[in-house]
C-alpha cells in the first residue's frame, strides 16, 4: 500500500523520538536535516557523472546503513560525513553535527542503538528520492517544511527564529511580482535568510509563475542556521545559490565593484526584531554602503537598520518585503524620521498587517512593508498612496501558535495584487492622508477593523417596537430576500417595526421562504457548474501528475465560481476545499499519481482510496438498514438490562446476592443465584426478578448475536464486491460518492450558516425590544408588593 504523505510526516517527525532527551529541539534538528541531506544526495546523485553534488566512495548514506550495529557508527558517521563534505565544498555546512557526541547521543549501547534506529527510519522504501526531482516533488519539499515547522515550534521563543512561517513567506513572495519576471538573470536576496525557507519560496513563486529560475543570494550570521541554508538550496535543487555566513550589517559580503552594495531585482527578508546589538562591528555612522543616508536608526534598536539595507539593495526597479514589528510604523524620534524621508520618496507600495503570535521568536503582531522602486516616483508626486491591509483578525490557532489558513493568504494576495478596498481590511491611503498624519503609518489610523458596535435604541426601550435602522443593518439580506423581510416585520408606528411572527417561528419561515428556496437553488447551480468542471480533472489524476497543480486547478476555479455568490464568503467556500485537501483529498491524490485508479493493491481492497463504507452506501443500504434496526433493538435492550440493575442491583436490591465477585450480573451468576434459591420458599420475589433479568440479558445476548451475523454477512458481501468493480465504479464511488459528496456537505453548512445568523439577528432584535421599560418597571413594583404582603404575613417588618 502506498504510503500517505501524513504518515511520511509522522515517520519523519519519530525519527526525532530517538534523539529527544538528550538535547533540546534546536540541537536534534541539526542531526536529522544532515541525515535527510545526506540520503536525498545519495539517491539523487550517487553514481551519476557530472551530477551537482559528488556523492565519494564511503561518503554516501549506503555507506551509513552499512555502519549499523557497529560499535564505532557513530565516529564512522562523522567521516562519511566528512568525505561528503570534502568532496563538495560543504566543510562547516553539513558536519556541524557531531554524531559522536556521548553528552548527547548516550555511551556505549545506548548510542549505536541510537544512531541504528535513526538510520533505519530514514532507510524506509518510501524515503527513496531516486525518481524525485526537488523543485516538482512535494515529497520531499512539504516533507523539510514539516520538519522546520516543527523544529522551529519546539525550540522555544528564543532559538525558533531560523524559521519564517510558510504563509507568511507566500504572501511576501507573492506581492513583490515574482510572477512578472522576466528574466533568467534577475534575482532574489535576504539579507538574514536564516534556513532559506524564505528565500526558496520566492524562488518557487517565480518558477512556477514564469518558469524562470532566478538566482538566489542570502547571507546569514549563525553558523548552524547557515549550514542549514546551504543544505535546504540543495535539498531544493538550487545548488547554485550563493549563501555567505557573516554579520549582514558589519560585513554585508555581497557588495559591487564599486565598493557599494551589489543591487538586486527582488529582496525578502525576516530580520530579528529590534535587535539592540544592531551597530556592533562598525561605526553606522561612516557607514562605507552609504545605508544610513536618510538617517540613522536608534542606537538600541535595529529595525530600520535592516530596512535601510534592504532599500539600499534593490537595483532601480527593485521590489522587496519585510518583516518587522509594528512598533516601525509609528515610533518617534529617530525612527520618524527616517520614515518620513522613506514615505516622501514612494519606497513604500504597501503594509499588511498580520495577526499577532505568528513567529517562532516572538508573540507580537508583525507587518510586512512592501518596497517598490519602480513606482517611487508616481507615489512621491502624489500620484499613488500607500496600500494598507489590517489582516490582523484572520487566522487560526495551531498550538500555543497561531496561523495563517488558506483563505487569509488568499485573501490578502488578492486584495494586495489588486489594489481592492474592502470595508475594514484595506484601503488605498493617498500620500497627503499620511502626510497629515505626520508620516505616522499605524494602520489602525486608516482602518478602523473593529466591528461596527451594536448600539441599543433608547425609544425602544421606553415604548416597544423594533428599530428601523437595526433591520435595514440587514440590507445584504434583503437584497437577497426582499419579500422575506414583509413576512417577518409589519409597521408598527413611525422609525419602528414589529415582529409578526413568534420567536419559534422564525427559522421555519426562513427556511420555508420561497426566496430562501431560490437562494438555495442558486447556491446549488454554482456548485453543480463547479463540480462539472472538477469532475473530469479529478478523473484524469494519472501517475507522475504534481498533486499540487490539481489542488491549485480546483482550488481557484472555485472561489472564481464563488465570487459571484450572494451572502456567501468565496475564501470561506474556499477553505472548506482546502481543508478537506488537508484532511483526505491530499492523501487520495498523492496514491493516485503513485499507482493509479488501483482498486486493490497487493491483492487486498484498497480501502485507503475507497472505505467499505462507500460501497455499503450505494449497493447495500437496505442490508445496513436491516442491520441498523437489529442494533437499535439491541441498544434497547441493553438499556433495559441497565435500568434493571439500577432499579434491583443495589446493596439490599432483589438482584445483590446475584453478582459475581466483580460485581457483575451475568447470565451465569443469575443461573447460579437461582439454582442456589430454587427450594427457599421465601424467595418468590427475588426469584422473579432473577428470571425477568435473566431473560432480558439473553434477549440481549440473541439481539447481539443477530447483529453480529449480519454484520458478517454484510462484510462478505462488501468484500466480494470489490472482487466485481469496474474502473468506472471505482472513480464514481470515490469522486461522487467521497470526495465531491463531503464537499457538498460542507457548502450546505455554509447556506446553514446564512439562515442561522439571520433568524439569530432577528431573534435577538425581538427578544432586546418586546417589553419596554414602563412595563418592566410596572412588573417590578407588582413583584414587589407582593414580596412586601408575604413579608408581612411572615411577621417580618418592611421598611
Amino acid at each position: 500500500m502506498p504510503l500517505k504523505k501524513s504518515e511520511l510526516y509522522t515517520s519523519l517527525w519519530q525519527s526525532c523520538d530517538e534523539l529527544r532527551g538528550g538535547m533540546d529541539a534546536s540541537q536534534y534538528k541539526d542531526y536529522v536535516l544532515v541525515l535527510l541531506f545526506v540520503k536525498y544526495v545519495s539517491d539523487r546523485y550517487a553514481g551519476r557523472r557530472d551530477a551537482l553534488i559528488e556523492v565519494p566512495p564511503g561518503g554516501s548514506f549506503a555507506d551509513m546503513v552499512a555502519a549499523r550495529g557497529d560499535k564505532e557508527i557513530g565516529d564512522k558517521i562523522n567521516k562519511i560525513i566528512g568525505r561528503l563534505a570534502e568532496a563538495n565544498e560543504l566543510k562547516g555546512v553539513i558536519d556541524v553535527a557531531d554524531f559522536n557526541d556521548a553528552d548527547k547521543l548516550g555511551k556505549g549501547r545506548e548510542m549505536v542503538d541510537r544512531l541504528s534506529n535513526l538510520i533505519a527510519i530514514f532507510a524506509k522504501p518510501e524515503l527513496d528520492f531516486r525518481a524525485n526531482r526537488a523543485e516538482g516533488d512535494d515529497l520531499l519539499g512539504d516533507a523539510y517544511e514539516f520538519l522546520m515547522r516543527h523544529f522551529a515550534t519546539e525550540s522555544g521563543k528564543s532559538k525558533g527564529q531560523f524559521y519564517t512561517p510558510a504563509e507568511v513567506s507566500r504572501i511576501m513572495a507573492m506581492v513583490i511580482d515574482l510572477g512578472r519576471a522576466h528574466s533568467a538573470n534577475q534575482s532574489i536576496y535576504d539579507p538574514t535568510c536564516g534556513s532559506g525557507s524564505l528565500l526558496l519560496k520566492a524562488h518557487d513563486e517565480a518558477k512556477s509563475r514564469t518558469g524562470l529560475d532566478l538566482a538566489i543570494y542570502g547571507q546569514e550570521m549563525d553558523n548552524a542556521t547557515a549550514a542549514l541554508a546551504r543544505m535546504n538550496m540543495i535539498l531544493h535543487d538550487c545548488p547554485t545559490a550563493e549563501i555567505w555566513k557573516d554579520n549582514t550589517l558589519s560585513s554585508p559580503h555581497f557588495v559591487d565593484k564599486q565598493g557599494g552594495l551589489k543591487t538586486f531585482d527582488f529582496a525578502v527578508a525576516n530580520p530579528p526584531f529590534s535587535t539592540k546589538a544592531w551597530s556592533n562591528g562598525f561605526d553606522p555612522a561612516n557607514d562605507l554602503y552609504r545605508r544610513f543616508e536618510f538617517g540613522l536608526p536608534p542606537a538600541k534598536n535595529g529595525d530600520y537598520a535592516f530596512l535601510l539595507h534592504v532599500l539600499g539593495s534593490l537595483n532601480s526597479t527593485g521590489k522587496g518585503a519585510v518583516i518587522l514589528p509594528h512598533g516601525v510604523l509609528f515610533r518617534g524620534g529617530a525612527e520618524a524620521a527616517i520614515r518620513r524621508r522613506i514615505v516622501r520618496q514612494g519606497y513604500i507600495k504597501g503594509l499588511i498587517g498580520l495577526p499577532a503570535n505568528l513567529f517562532y521568536g516572538t508573540g507580537i503582531p508583525a507587518c510586512i512593508v512592501v518596497l517598490d522602486k519602480e513606482g517611487a516616483a508616481a507615489r512621491a508626486a502624489g500620484k499613488a498612496g500607500i496600500f494598507m491591509i489590517d489582516a490582523s483578525r484572520g487566522f487560526m490557532k495551531d498550538g500555543n501558535k497561531n496561523r495563517l489558513r488558506s483563505q487569509d493568504i488568499h485573501k490578502i494576495v488578492d486584495t494586495f495584487n489588486r489594489q481592492a478596498a474592502l470595508e475594514r481590511y484595506s484601503r488605498l491611503v493617498p500620500l497627503s492622508e499620511v502626510e497629515a498624519n505626520d508620516f505616522n503609518l499605524n494602520i489602525p489610523r486608516y482602518i478602523d477593523a473593529s466591528e461596527p458596535e451594536d448600539l441599543h435604541d433608547l425609544e425602544a426601550h421606553l415604548r416597544g417596537g423594533i428599530p428601523v435602522a437595526d433591520v435595514d443593518a440587514l440590507a445584504e439580506y434583503w437584497a437577497v430576500f426582499p419579500k422575506l423581510r414583509a413576512t417577518l416585520f409589519e409597521d408598527d408606528r413611525p422609525g419602528y417595526l414589529r415582529l409578526k411572527l413568534s420567536a419559534a417561528e422564525i427559522k421555519p419561515a426562513i427556511l420555508g421562504h420561497t426566496e430562501f428556496a431560490a437562494f438555495k437553488t442558486r447556491i446549488a447551480a454554482l456548485f453543480d457548474g463547479w463540480r462539472n468542471t472538477a469532475r473530469p480533472r479529478l478523473a484524469a489524476i494519472a501517475p507522475g501528475e504534481h498533486p499540487k497543480a490539481v489542488i491549485e486547478t480546483l482550488s481557484e476555479a472555485l472561489l472564481d465560481t464563488f465570487r459571484t455568490a450572494p451572502l456567501l464568503d468565496p475564501y470561506d467556500v474556499y477553505q472548506h476545499l482546502m481543508d478537506y485537501w488537508a484532511e483526505t483529498l491530499q492523501d487520495d491524490v498523492y496514491q493516485l499519481v503513485q499507482i493509479g485508479w488501483q482498486i486493490t493493491v497487493d491483492g487486498q481492497p484498497n480501502v485507503e482510496l475507497l472505505p467499505p463504507a462507500l460501497l455499503v452506501g450505494r449497493f447495500f443500504a437496505g442490508e445496513q438498514a436491516k442491520i441498523d434496526a437489529l442494533e437499535a433493538d439491541r441498544e434497547s435492550l441493553a438499556r433495559a438490562v441497565e435500568e434493571a440493575e439500577e432499579e434491583h442491583g443495589g446493596e439490599d436490591g432483589l438482584l445483590a446476592e446475584a453478582k459475581t465477585e466483580r460485581g457483575k450480573l451475568t447470565a451465569k451468576s443469575l443461573k447460579d443465584r437461582l439454582k442456589a434459591i430454587k427450594a427457599d420458599a421465601d424467595a418468590d420475589e427475588e426469584r422473579a426478578a432473577l428470571q425477568t433479568h435473566l431473560a432480558l440479558i439473553e434477549q440481549e445476548a440473541a439481539a447481539a448475536k443477530k447483529v453480529k451475523e449480519a454484520t458478517r454477512a454484510l462484510d462478505a458481501a462488501v468484500l466480494a464486491r470489490y472482487a466485481s468493480l469496474r474502473a468506472d465504479d471505482l472513480q464514481s464511488l470515490v469522486i461522487d460518492d467521497k470526495w465531491l459528496a463531503a464537499l457538498a456537505d460542507t457548502l450546505q453548512a455554509e447556506v446553514d450558516r446564512v439562515s442561522q445568523t439571520l433568524t439569530g439577528r432577528v431573534r435577538e432584535l425581538a427578544e432586546r425590544y418586546a417589553v419596554p421599560l414602563p412595563a418592566l418597571a410596572a412588573e417590578v413594583e407588582t413583584l414587589s408588593a407582593r414580596v412586601e404582603d408575604h413579608l408581612r404575613r411572615m411577621g417580618v417588618a418592611w421598611n
